[in-house]
């Protein structure tokens, strides 16, 4: 059993989990907690290590390391290289969506939906702590791709001065920006479409996330 917080397996832990350069450098990221490791292993991703709380290390050491509210039974690292990648008819395509609860939840609101993510530079990190937890496992399921790998047709989704969001496709993929940016002219001018979510006048514009919801659903629909 681990006892002390100078073990390398527990160092390796904190520098992924509080560094993105270090889970790029390392090609590796940590999952917190029995639910994650329970969607890895139900997709068949097998973790480079496994520490239970407990039984292979002292749970005091394991709580100190945590970026949960409440200590974990259980942490995993695993490679990134043995997450799905790839495309799929219907795709969300992040633009610099920064937000790593944002960008979790599109992920699992993409499982929901039978989607695929593709994701630019400038994106959070999908194997980031709060990315993860937001996916609630989706990272294991839903396949990701570069931003430009995204299929056609592209349909912009802006905020205002664009047809109504019903009768879309129910292929290609749904181009979204972060909330307070928004879709930069020159990405929109790459797109076949654009498209708005018709609101109430003097409301709030929608989360990132809610919006991609109401995309893939309506995406669905048409099938």
């Amino acid at each position: 059993m681990i006892t002390s917080s100078h073990n390398p397996k527990l160092k390796l832990i904190r520098r992924l989990l509080d560094s993105r350069r270090q889970r790029d450098k390392e090609g590796l990221f940590v999952c917190e907690g029995e639910d994650l490791v329970d969607a890895a292993r139900d997709a068949g991703v097998e973790p480079v290590e496994l520490l239970v709380s407990g039984e292979d290390v002292e749970p005091a050491l394991l709580a100190e390391l945590s970026t949960l509210g409440h200590p974990p039974r259980v942490v995993g690292i695993y490679r990134r290289a043995e997450l799905p990648r790839g495309t799929r008819r219907l795709t969300l395509a992040l633009w610099h969506v920064g937000d790593p609860g944002n960008v979790g939840t599109l992920l699992r609101t993409a499982d929901a939906f039978g989607a695929g993510v593709a994701l630019s530079a400038g994106c959070a990190d999908p194997t980031g702590p709060r990315a993860l937890r937001a996916s609630a496992g989706a990272i294991f399921r839903v396949p990701l791709a570069p931003f430009d790998e995204a299929p056609r047709p592209w349909t912009a989704l802006v905020a205002h001065g664009a047809m109504s969001l019903d009768g879309v496709p129910g292929q290609g993929t749904f181009v979204l920006g972060a909330e307070r940016d928004g879709l930069p002219d020159d990405v929109v001018a790459r797109c076949d479409a654009r498209v708005t979510i018709p609101l109430e006048p003097g409301s709030e514009s929608l989360n990132v996330a809610a919006a991609g919801a109401i995309a893939l659903y309506e995406a669905r629909r048409e099938r």
